[in-house]
């Protein structure tokens, strides 16, 4: 699993997130996003590395500006004594 976070500017309100997460759905094949304008970032948790220059497209494309994009492997956090 891959965790990408990507930095976006001009998101207002809940609509505004529910736009990003639309078109990140969308375009790519993703197991969950969530994008935060209190944050300004949209987190993705992919199977597969996404495309920088495509996500960046995808946002600016959506009316919104992309920043920086960081991508490294995720791995679900385990809760005391599970298995």
């Amino acid at each position: 699993m891959i965790k990408t976070t990507i930095q976006i500017d001009g998101m207002m309100c809940g609509m505004c997130e529910t736009h990003i997460q639309d078109a990140i759905r969308k375009h790519f094949k993703v197991k969950k996003v969530k994008a935060s304008r209190s944050k300004g970032e949209a987190e993705i948790l992919s199977e597969d590395y996404i495309d920088e220059r495509e996500l960046r497209r995808v946002i600016t494309d959506t009316g919104y500006d992309a920043g920086g994009v960081q991508a490294a492997p995720f791995e679900k956090k385990k809760l005391f004594g599970s298995k």
